[in-house]
């Protein structure tokens, strides 16, 4: 004997595929978003990896190994360095710009302006902020010439926008804006029951930063030196413009490779370098959104 099941909406063959439909529908928004990942970002770093897993002409082992050795080991680890003192020097001087605006709550103006302007910093990079480095502090910079008039010549105290610590300064330009605008929730989140409770039971500022305040936002710090260490790892137009591309940095190098200008055969070696690039970036950015979690956890 045969039922059919009808209801207003239809019978349940009918409505099956409209109870699919409905269940995908909210990833449908995402799909757009997940092709373009895929085609532009998933995709390259497939052909990347594929690449850099193929030997250099004239070895037999892959070019992701000999990326690991002598000069382009020097690279990498040379980049790392630079990544990691602007990411400490960011982390430092970035917070005490998040604690001290967040103390303006009654100088909302200021606040609001000091809150747009690192939001506009730490965007700022490539060519014209080392335009702007080289006409300040470049050898004709006009800083460099007013700082001759009284007596400081910076090409006598051994300073050069282009070397090591010229890139370092200006890799802080934005990197102090970024580490604040990631700081300034963490310092928000802070409850001022914390401090009065702290102020009650007879500790100090001092005491009080200390015990709760650094406790509370380490999380945040470490999540931000991490965020800041993969920004600065990963520049490359601003470290190109300044070098005059010679610059030890690994993504120069990545560039100089891959043009096979001057070093035929050697491509894959960009490629490997590019894939070691992918895997510290993508440790950075794990341990980051790993640390941002738990410093949301105790914001709740």
């Amino acid at each position: 004997m045969n039922i059919t099941v009808w209801s207003g909406r239809g019978s349940l063959s009918e409505r099956a595929p409209l109870g699919v439909f409905v269940r995908l529908r909210p990833w449908l928004g995402v799909l757009p978003f997940a092709m373009f990942v895929g085609a532009f970002l998933l995709w390259p770093s497939f052909s990347v990896f594929r690449s850099a897993l193929q030997p250099v002409e004239g070895s037999t082992k892959p070019a992701m190994l000999e990326a690991i050795s002598g000069q382009y080991l020097g690279s990498i680890l040379f980049s790392m360095r630079m990544s990691a003192i602007t990411a400490t020097l960011g982390m430092v001087i970035g917070t005490l710009v998040a604690i001290a605006v967040v103390s303006l709550d009654r100088m909302r103006g200021l606040r609001n302006l000091m809150v747009g302007y690192s939001a506009v910093a730490a965007n700022l990079g490539g060519i014209p902020l080392a335009f702007a480095f080289v006409a300040s502090l470049g050898m004709q910079g006009l800083y460099t010439k007013m700082l001759s008039v009284i007596g400081i010549d910076l090409t006598d105290m051994g300073f050069k926008i282009s070397d090591f610590s010229g890139i370092v300064i200006v890799y802080l330009y934005f990197q102090i804006p970024l580490m604040t605008l990631v700081m300034l929730p963490a310092v928000d989140g802070l409850k001022s029951t914390l401090r009065e409770a702290a102020a009650n039971l007879g500790a100090s500022s001092r005491q009080y930063w200390r015990s709760v305040g650094i406790p509370l936002l380490t999380p945040s710090l470490l999540g931000g030196f991490l965020l800041l260490f993969a920004n600065a790892f990963s520049a490359y137009a601003t470290a190109y413009a300044l070098s005059s591309r010679g610059s030890r940095l690994v993504s120069v190098q990545i560039r100089f490779y891959l043009q096979g200008n001057t070093i035929t055969g050697k491509s894959n070696l960009g490629y490997a370098l590019a894939a070691w690039m992918i895997i510290v970036m993508v440790v950075a950015m794990s341990g980051y959104l790993g640390l941002r979690r738990v410093s949301e956890r105790w914001r709740r």
